[in-house]
């Protein structure tokens, strides 16, 4: 006598997405709205970690610390203030404007609305269009008859210190979620992340240490710009450990101690560990359709496809972590899912990443497009470069205290265009919307310079940056 098996159901739709961020999230707006078949997959929350832990809710964080900034600074503008942090009104705000308490309804609402499906679950892939969806209520599978949209986004990654795993670290998941500012902070790491939340606390009367392994700040920026924020770190009070390596950390109950590898300890009530980012490329099943699993990102071609009936937008691309950049991939990688099917899209667009803008929300603000004068030179190019200081600029005479901030400018001397540029300062990231085109639209520089440049604005040093650039 034989027991006959259960016959497992997969539901045949047109299209899965893996992961809905920001990129996710939009490209399966784009292919319901479209007409097709879409089951959007999540296990966290629609809408990924910008709006919840990233983007959004930390930049109301790093508003109010400016708020704070700029209440200090009046006594030397405009009289007497007297400053009382509180963070009370700061987690208010990030709970209920920023994350409607972390809840994804109206994300999911907009989806359906959209005309998409979502599936609570943890998704993987099993084959060539199969997908297996791990939910509260089983598993579930997906054959996927146009392709399969991977955006699986990242999550903080935990560097392997001796005792870190054990103990209650905060991660900027938690940091958002905070309801107090702790009396003292450790930072594990000096990027981006690490450094807004640095000052942000800092300035709620949070005594802060940076611990950064490389020799300086935002790494990935130019050096120039590091030394600025720097500057301003120390003159706020931050401190900095760079250099560091961090032998072991833990944690007695009351606080965290991190012993680095000179024998010198840190002892703060709470860890922040903003050492990076990961993604579990194992776990996501790519190596069933013939992609490399063993690294931290998967190659794409200029569609954004990674194999055949395979699509990855996001961090993962290694294009750059930033919701602008997934979004970009989204319309590019929906708009060729379309195409491929014989639909309206027509799957024209390539993706061009040379002129992604990043910026970082600290004050002062740092924006960068391009390349760095070092990548400049790694990739041969003969260079040329242009630096102005902001604070010397009329507009910097005019805003008074804050006013620290420089541009540099990186120019492909051979070509005539720039290939890079940064903006830091107060509005950093405003005065690089200009640089992004002249980098992405291959601008000569003799154009730059016929521009009219509206006076006093920040952005106007941009043209002596220019004239740095013609002297250099």
């Amino acid at each position: 006598m034989t027991t006959e098996q259960p016959v497992e159901t997969v539901e045949t739709v047109d299209v899965v997405v893996i992961g809905t961020g920001p990129g996710g999230e939009d490209a399966t707006g784009r292919l319901a709205r479209a007409g097709l078949d879409v089951v959007a997959v999540e296990a966290r929350l629609v809408g990924g970690e910008c709006p919840y832990f990233g983007c959004i809710p930390t930049k109301m964080m790093v508003r109010a610390s400016d708020a704070l900034a700029e209440a200090r600074r009046a006594a030397t503008l405009a009289g007497r203030v007297d400053v009382a942090p509180d963070w009370a009104p700061v987690a208010a705000r990030v709970r209920d404007e920023a994350t409607a308490d972390w809840d994804d309804t109206a994300a999911v609402e907009r989806l359906e609305k959209a005309g998409a499906r979502v599936v609570r679950g943890r998704g993987r892939l099993v084959g060539s269009g199969e997908v297996a969806v791990a939910t509260a209520d089983g598993e579930r599978r997906f054959r996927a008859t146009r392709g399969v949209l991977l955006n699986p986004g990242t999550e903080p990654a935990v560097p392997p210190v001796d005792g870190l795993a054990d103990t209650p670290y905060w991660t900027n998941r938690d940091a958002v979620r905070a309801t107090e500012a702790p009396a003292s902070l450790t930072v594990l790491g000096g990027g981006a992340i690490g450094c807004e939340l640095a000052q942000v606390f800092a300035r709620f009367g949070t005594a802060v240490e940076v611990v950064e392994a490389g020799p300086r700040l935002l790494a990935l920026d130019e050096p120039e710009a590091s030394a600025l924020l720097a500057g301003r770190f120390a003159a706020e009070g931050i401190g900095m450990c760079t250099d560091a390596k961090v032998s072991s950390v833990s944690h007695d109950g009351g606080g965290f101690t991190l012993t680095l590898g000179d024998g010198t300890q840190l002892v703060s009530e709470r860890l922040l560990v903003a050492a990076g980012r990961r993604t579990d490329l194992k776990a996501l099943g790519v190596a069933t359709v013939g992609i490399d699993d063993s690294g931290r990102t998967i190659p794409v071609d200029d569609r954004m496809r990674a194999a055949d009936g395979v699509w990855v937008i996001g961090d993962v691309t290694g294009k750059g972590a930033f919701t602008h950049v997934s979004m970009y991939q989204a319309r590019i990688a929906a708009a060729d899912i379309l195409a491929a099917g014989g639909g309206d899209g027509d799957g024209a667009e390539r993706a061009d990443y040379r002129a992604v803008p990043h910026v970082t929300f600290t004050d002062p603000e740092i924006g960068g497009v391009g390349l760095t004068e070092a990548a400049a030179r790694d990739a041969g190019l003969t260079v040329r470069t242009g630096l102005t200081d902001l604070a010397a600029s009329s507009r910097g005479f005019v805003h008074g205290p804050g006013n620290e901030g420089l541009i540099k400018l990186v120019e492909d001397a051979h070509a005539g265009v720039l290939v890079g540029a940064t903006a830091a300062g107060p509005a950093g990231g405003e005065i690089l919307a200009v640089l992004t085109l002249a980098v992405q639209a291959r601008v000569p520089v003799s154009e730059l310079r016929h521009l009219i440049y509206a006076y006093p604005t920040f952005h106007r040093a941009i043209e002596s940056a220019l004239a740095d650039l013609q002297e250099a």
